[in-house]
């Protein structure tokens, strides 16, 4: 079995890397740190233009999936789908990333495992 890094440090690196680049990260919820899930919301100045979940595929590496509402730029839908999603689960963490092209960042940062 191989150790997986913590969802706390993999965020963490994750907004490091983005501030870095010059991009904004924040984190919307603050999940269970050894194993809560992750959703990025994706943004460019200000406006999300979509949500990611990081998943197991079937080979049991990780995947950016996408998740959220058909119409992932309407805010009030999105919203919405994050407080259902943080009612469920109050372990799943939420980061919001602004930065171009979100998702190929976070996969290039913590990717598959």
């Amino acid at each position: 079995m191989t150790p997986r890094l913590s969802s706390a440090m993999l965020v963490g690196a994750l907004i490091r890397r983005v501030q870095a680049e010059g991009g904004y990260a924040t984190v919307l919820a603050k999940g269970d740190a050894g194993g809560g899930a992750i959703i990025i919301a994706c943004a460019e100045k200000g406006r999300v233009s979509g949500l990611f979940e990081r998943i197991l595929d079937m080979g049991g590496a990780y995947i950016w999936a996408p998740c959220g509402p058909r119409d992932s730029t309407d805010p009030f839908e999105i919203s919405q789908y994050l407080e259902r999603r943080r009612t469920c689960d109050p372990d799943i963490w939420i980061v919001e990333l602004d930065i171009a092209d979100a998702e190929r960042f976070a996969a290039e940062t913590i990717g598959p495992a």
